[in-house]
């Protein structure tokens, strides 16, 4: 039997209103047939709910079907206003302008990102959709939190709306340098959504950086301490007052002194790292039966003296061809030896339907097949590859077996798998190698940082922290969780919403 909705009839608008690309909960299938929704796991959602309790919170969002239209319902304490999407904007807003577009251009255009109109043309529709569907549910004087780059455009537009309401934006992957930002043929319209926001948060303070130098170099807008001067009439052709500049030149505007008092409306761009349910993932590693689960695995796996452990998403940012062909050559010049040493690498199935990904699954599975057949003995297997997603259990208990974790990202923005492996080292062992092109890294100064772009110094680190003394391990791993256990996904909503409360 389908669960029916439960509508709410008694609000007319919320004080706190989340915007996001999905909503706050999966649709699940029982074993009768039945059909209902479970909160999603997400950490998001966990850092969000509170507040959402607290202060009567509404979430808009996809609810991750087609073609498909439900009205607004209730769920878990939270009122859920679902926004509807047709297979062709799934497609063109979601697969193409979003993850074919933005995407690879925010990661440092690791692959080729495509510039077509009619995904372009999707995006606004889209972003208006949302824009709109946040200004129906919020109440007045509301504060409105939208999140990551499928909405970019959506602070303006709602701005557009609801002037009364206050507005958070938050990009939860990289910002790219303005050089790279420059190819986007639709760059102004973007930086000019973003700063319809209050305060707009980046990952790392270098992406925060690298926005603020493509709005003073494209829309030449006075800025100074992480404070955006946006004009009131931002669609104006001519630069700010206080800004001198030649376009017959082509040069970017020259800052000068700050515009007049009461021609210019104040975006702050600053850096709010996010984090983890810390509390949770400690709780997990703590339990008896996950403990055991992570005994197995390691026994599974022929009792390995040293367990190499990458966790990812099938994604081409993720740095996974480096990280094998650098344990493939270590395997190649003895330096690592199958039984004696393992990986295990989980690549959780990743935008199925877009070619690109298709050929990197091609990729990695003809790699490890190549790996295990030049190194496998009857007893243990080079690379354990396994192509699922697992449950937070399943995880944390991979996170204890393993005695070094590789997060060899070679663009991302925060990477929060270095962060649970570290919150469930809990007895001070294992050690993190970690890309310096992750937000983590600027946080987890602890970790053996790498450049995963190099394989030398990849496997350099590899070999490092298989023999790594004890001590300096246990040194390590104290300070790294002190970090982690103080900074926590609860922490970082709290420290964004009070800084927009603040402005």
């Amino acid at each position: 039997m389908t669960e029916t909705p439960e509508k709410d009839d008694h609000r007319t608008g919320y004080d706190f209103v989340v915007v996001a690309n999905r909503l706050a909960v999966n649709r699940v299938t029982s074993s009768d047939g039945s059909t209902g929704w479970q909160r999603s796991p997400g950490g998001l959602v966990t850092a969000l709910a509170p507040i959402m309790s607290s202060s009567g919170g509404a979430w808009v969002g996809w609810h991750g079907a087609a073609d498909e239209t439900l009205e607004p319902f209730d769920h878990d304490s939270m009122h859920l206003h679902p926004v509807p999407l047709s297979e062709q904007e799934v497609e063109d807003f979601y697969e193409g302008f979003s993850n074919g577009t933005l995407w690879p251009l925010y990661h440092d255009v690791i692959a080729r990102p495509l510039f077509h109109r009619h995904w372009w043309d999707a995006y606004k529709r889209v972003n208006q959709r949302f824009a709109e569907a946040a200004a129906v549910v919020a109440a007045e004087n509301a504060t409105v939190w939208v999140q990551d780059y499928q909405l970019q455009l959506v602070p303006q537009m709602l701005r557009d709306i609801r002037p009364d309401v206050k507005i958070g934006f938050f990009n939860h992957i990289p910002f790219p340098p303005p050089g790279l930002f420059a190819q986007l043929p639709w760059r102004h319209s973007v930086m000019k959504g973003l700063l319809g926001a209050d305060l707009i948060g980046f990952q790392r303070e270098s992406d925060a950086k690298n926005f603020q130098r493509a709005v003073r170099a494209r829309l030449g807008f006075y800025i100074k301490s992480d404070r955006v001067y946006v004009p009131l009439d931002a669609d104006a052709a001519a630069p700010l007052e206080g800004f001198t500049a030649d376009p017959a030149r082509g040069t970017a505007p020259r800052q000068l002194s700050a515009p007049a008092e009461g021609t210019y409306r104040g975006s702050e761009a600053t850096a709010f790292p996010i984090s983890i349910d810390t509390d949770r993932i400690v709780e997990l590693s703590n339990d008896p039966k996950i403990i055991a689960r992570a005994a197995q695995i390691r026994a599974e796996l022929g009792n390995p003296e040293t367990i190499f452990l990458g966790v990812d998403r099938l994604d081409y940012t993720k740095g996974i061809r480096h990280r094998m062909k650098a344990y493939e050559e270590l395997l190649q010049q003895g330096k690592l030896q199958v039984g004696t040493h393992t990986m295990v690498q989980i690549a959780s199935p990743s935008r199925e339907g877009v070619e690109s990904y298709q050929r990197l699954r091609d990729e990695i599975e003809l790699a490890v097949g190549r790996i295990n057949g030049e190194f496998d003995t009857m007893g243990h297997t080079a690379i354990r590859y396994l192509h699922h997603s697992y449950p937070i259990e399943e995880m944390v208990a991979l996170y204890l077996a393993a005695d070094v974790m590789l997060v060899t990202a070679l663009r991302d923005g925060m990477n929060l798998v270095a962060k649970e492996y570290v919150a469930a080292r809990k007895d001070g062992s294992g050690v993190l190698v970690l890309s310096e092109f992750t937000g983590a890294a600027d946080q987890l100064r602890q970790a053996l940082l790498i450049n995963p772009h190099d394989i030398d110094e990849l496997k350099a680190a590899i070999v490092q922290a298989a023999v790594l003394d004890r001590e300096d391990v246990r040194k390590r791993m104290r300070s790294l969780r002190r970090q982690v256990v103080s900074h926590n996904v609860q922490r970082w909503a709290e420290e964004f919403m009070h800084r927009l409360h603040q402005l």
